[in-house]
């Protein structure tokens, strides 16, 4: 059974960092490749992804210049480093995996492998 744990979460002061760690297990071909992040009352969003050979990057908008999404040297493992965090970066952090071709990559819709999260609080 095919499985991803995110880990690295944890509660820091405004401008602070965080560096989030998510690995799959279960596959030998198995590899999260995008994180979204959920806040109470709002709709899960994409903030990060990664193309699966690693080569090609995407952000939202609200985290470019300030998130970096990297694979480990092992493939299966996928990093969110995260720096100047700001409150608005508090959410329940997920990672994903098993994208369906063609799918926007910042739809929840286009994953069928998600992780149980971690989460992420920041202090003004």
């Amino acid at each position: 059974q095919v499985q991803l744990v995110e880990s690295g979460g944890g509660s820091v002061q405004a401008g602070g960092s965080l560096t989030l760690s998510c690995v799959a297990s279960g596959h030998s071909n198995a590899r999260p490749v995008v994180w979204f992040r959920q806040a109470p009352g709002k709709e899960r969003e994409g903030v990060a992804g990664i193309s699966f050979g690693g080569t090609i990057t995407d952000y939202a908008d609200s985290v470019r210049g300030r998130f970096t999404i990297f694979q480990g040297d092992a493939k299966n493992v996928l990093h969110l480093q995260m720096s100047t965090l700001e409150p608005e970066d508090s959410a329940m952090y997920y990672c994903a995996g098993e994208r369906r071709s063609g799918g926007d990559w910042f739809l929840p819709a286009t994953y069928s492998l998600w992780g149980q999260g971690t989460q992420v609080t920041v202090s003004s």
